[in-house]
């Protein structure tokens, strides 16, 4: 509808779009993402996986770069992008960081375009004639450069505050990488409002990438948005003409890696395949009343924020501010329905337009709504700061006892050691959430993104209060590199000149795990003497492990915090 004949739901003065330091906006943003990107142990299973097709690639070459593998395992799904990006950055700085570490550096990069997209998409669109809050009758409506980087800064983050992207855009998997070429689509449909060459070129390149990332399943939802986005009732429909370039773009960069795998290996073409087709199926009742109970708690708080500004601006539905990312997020809601296993690698998918559509929202809220966020975000997270620091006092002294014995169970073997280093810099973090809570509490603050800061220095402290003091703990308990050091010691004793080893039953992540560690490659030959056989201690009682007689059993091991996986290397004979 026309914006002329209809009033604006906002409500706003120019005093509530005082600008944000900026420093603190890029302070946040960076401690967010370097605290539990460096510095540990690859998690199972996305993250090793992710970190092992990039080693694959650095250290195999040549087919591996046009299909991504873990050492002879086909890792036949999603895309060869961030294996791709990995590989460089670990030839680049491998040398001097380590290959890990330099594995894990792109993740600032799918980082700084999702936040960087998310930012200038929202100042494009919030700045916007039919964005702008109704004009007070004495005057003191903020001016629109003003009221876009308020809606920009409130955007960017509800981002940083969403519970559930927070460990997995730590990871090195596609799902960050996603994440970001779904800001920046949203970001090149903004810009191809008023530059739309520019524009429909970025459109393009991202739609490409997320192609390229996550195949089907990453792509579909994008391009099914972008394409909605252009409705003959939005502002988008008179640069219609340019969607032709945005495709072009992409067809082109999916091609020119289509075109040289596809003539390659039939067998990883024919399982790529397989995988994107079977991802997909019918809506099944269960699946989606899984996806009903996880999502709210995952898209915390942005989703309720997100449905209110649907609802408010519902006579500017065809608005960019809103019809853009709604356009996103509804095909990545209907993408949950149909695909066979949903998770939070999919769930993802909803965090940038909710967080968008949310701080649309804000202006929209009576000042009383307002600081009622503000009190649940200030009791929230200095909750689970609090929670934090006595999980620490249990793990290390023992109080309270309860607490002490559920870590216990989860730690088996562990011994704690107190790192000052850390346990200064965590005391030091709470401090800082203590001062933003008081400055909360004592200044009563007019501007609109106070409630936003709040919550995502809430969680970012948690997050960091979290590494510092639990990171050791969590490796331990997460980690294969001692399970792995072993058996290259076996092996080293054992194996003869020649001799392969075989996986039976070796889960992708532990395969992923033993190359990056000690660089151990699992065959699949059948006549291979020596097999690494992976069961549960259930199994191996009860007498129903494969070869539980006629083998010598070498070594067995495991995560010693695992109370049910097990490692067996075995040496049978060619006929078993």
């Amino acid at each position: 509808m026309s914006p002329i004949t209809h009033s604006t739901p906002a409500r706003l003065t120019a005093s509530a779009t005082t600008k944000l330091p900026r420093l603190v906006l890029l302070g946040l943003a960076v401690a967010y993402i370097l605290a539990g990107l460096f510095m540990r142990d690859p998690w199972k299973t996305d993250d090793a996986v992710g970190l092992a097709t990039m080693i694959t690639a650095l250290r195999e070459g040549g087919a591996s770069w046009l299909w991504p593998q873990v050492g002879q395992l086909a890792y036949a799904e999603e895309g060869p992008l961030i294996t791709w990006a990995g590989a460089i950055s670990m030839y680049l700085f491998g040398p001097w960081l380590g290959d890990i570490t330099a594995g894990r550096l792109p993740n600032l990069l799918w980082f700084t375009i999702a936040t960087s997209s998310v930012w200038y998409g929202t100042y494009l669109v919030g700045r916007r004639t039919e964005a702008q809050p109704l004009a007070l009758p004495f005057g003191g409506e903020p001016a629109a450069r003003d009221y876009g980087r308020m809606l920009a800064d409130a955007a960017l983050l509800l981002l940083l505050a969403t519970v559930g992207i927070l460990q997995r855009t730590h990871e090195t998997s596609v799902v960050p990488a996603n994440m970001a070429w779904q800001a920046l689509s949203f970001y090149g449909m903004a810009r191809m409002l008023d530059r739309p060459a520019s524009g429909a070129v970025t459109l393009g390149f991202a739609l490409a990438a997320s192609f390229l990332t996550r195949g089907w399943v990453g792509a579909l939802p994008v391009m099914l948005g972008a394409l909605v986005a252009f409705y003959p009732r939005s502002a988008l429909w008179p640069q219609r003409r340019w969607l032709s370039l945005a495709i072009g773009v992409s067809v082109a960069l999916i091609l020119a890696w289509w075109i040289p795998a596809s003539q390659g290996s039939d067998y990883w073409i024919s399982n790529w395949k397989t995988w994107n087709i079977n991802s997909f199926s019918w809506p099944d009742l269960s699946a989606v009343g899984r996806t009903l109970r996880d999502l709210p708690w995952y898209l915390w708080p942005t989703w309720p924020l997100a449905l209110l500004a649907v609802w408010r601006w519902r006579g500017w539905l065809y608005a960019p501010h809103i019809w853009l990312a709604l356009a996103l997020a509804a095909f990545a809601a209907v993408e949950l329905i149909f695909l066979a296993a949903p998770t939070d690698a999919e769930f993802i998918m909803l965090a940038v337009p909710c967080a968008i559509l949310g701080a649309f929202s804000l202006p929209t809220l009576r000042r009383g709504v307002v600081n009622t966020l503000d009190w649940f975000a200030v009791m929230c997270f200095s909750l689970t700061v609090a929670t934090s620091w006595l999980g620490w006092i249990a793990l290390h002294f023992g109080w309270p006892a309860q607490i002490s014995r559920n870590i216990a169970r989860q730690t088996a073997g562990y011994e704690p050691v107190i790192s000052w280093v850390a346990f200064s810099i965590a005391l030091a973090v709470t401090v800082a959430w203590a001062l933003l809570v008081l400055w909360r509490l004592r200044s009563h603050p007019a501007v609109l993104w106070r409630g936003t800061v709040l919550s995502a220095g809430g969680l970012t402290a948690t997050w960091i209060l979290l590494v510092l003091l639990w990171q050791p703990a969590v490796d331990y308990a997460r980690s294969y590199r001692d399970m792995s050091s072993e058996l290259r010691t076996v092996l080293e004793q054992h194996r003869k000149p020649g001799e392969c080893v075989r996986g039976l039953s070796v889960g992708s992540g532990q395969r992923a795990s033993l190359l990056i560690f000690d660089n151990l490659t699992l065959s699949y030959d059948s006549k291979c003497p020596l097999v690494l056989q992976q069961t549960s201690r259930e199994r191996l009682k009860d007498g129903n492990a494969a070869y539980s007689d006629g083998a010598t059993e070498l070594w067995r091991g495991g995560r010693r915090a695992d109370r049910h996986e097990i490692f067996r290397l075995l040496r049978v004979n060619h006929s078993q």
